[in-house]
C-alpha cells in the first residue's frame, strides 16, 4: 500500500471517530442514508463545488465571539466548521488545534489552494486559503473577512490542512507558498 493511500486510510479513520463516535459514520447532505467516514476523504478542490465559495462569502463581515459557530458571529474555528457544514461535510465542532492534528495533510505542491485550512500561531487560530497570497478568517479585531498573507500573518503560518469531502478541480494558477 502507498504511503499517499496509508494516510488518507488513516485520516479517513479520524474523520470517522469525529463524525460520529457511535457509528463511525457521516451524514451526507441531501441524502438520508449514512456513509461511511472515508468516503468523504477525496483528493480531489473546492472549486468544483460551487456552493462553498457562495457560502464562506455570504458569513463575511460578521463580528467575532469567541466560541460563535454562526449565523450570526463567529470565531476563527467556528467559521471554518460552519463553512464545512452548509457544505455537507459534517464532522464534530472542535478548536483549530484539533483540525490541524485530525485532518489531512495539504499535498505539498499545492498548499495554497482555494478550500484548504491554512493555521496559525502555533494552532491558535486558523482560515480558509482563498488564494496563495490571501485567506478567510474569523478575527477578533474585525469578525469574519479576507486578509492577506502579509508579513504579520505569514510568519505565524504552522501548517496547511485539506478539507474532507470537497471535489476539488484542477487549480490552473500556479499555487507558490505566501511570500
Amino acid at each position: 500500500m502507498s504511503d499517499r493511500r496509508s494516510g488518507l486510510i488513516l485520516a479517513a479513520l479520524i474523520l470517522a471517530a469525529i463524525a460520529s463516535p457511535a457509528t463511525g459514520r457521516a451524514q451526507v447532505r441531501g441524502s438520508q442514508a449514512t456513509a461511511p467516514a472515508d468516503s468523504l476523504v477525496k483528493d480531489s478542490g473546492a472549486d468544483a463545488n460551487p456552493g462553498f465559495r457562495a457560502v464562506i462569502e455570504r458569513h463575511l463581515g460578521r463580528p467575532y465571539v469567541w466560541g460563535a459557530t454562526g449565523l450570526k458571529s463567529f470565531d476563527c474555528s467556528g467559521f471554518v466548521w460552519r463553512v464545512m457544514q452548509e457544505n455537507g461535510i459534517f464532522i464534530k465542532r472542535s478548536t483549530a488545534r484539533k483540525y490541524f492534528l485530525t485532518l489531512p495533510k495539504a499535498p505539498e505542491d499545492r498548499p495554497w489552494e482555494f478550500g484548504n485550512i491554512v493555521f496559525f500561531s502555533n494552532l491558535k487560530h486558523c482560515g480558509i486559503v482563498q488564494t496563495p497570497e490571501t485567506f478567510y478568517h474569523a478575527a477578533v479585531s474585525v469578525g469574519t473577512h479576507v486578509s492577506r498573507f502579509d508579513p504579520f500573518w505569514r510568519r505565524k503560518v504552522t501548517g496547511v490542512r485539506v478539507i474532507p469531502g470537497l471535489t476539488r478541480a484542477t487549480v490552473s494558477a500556479p499555487t507558490a507558498p505566501p511570500r
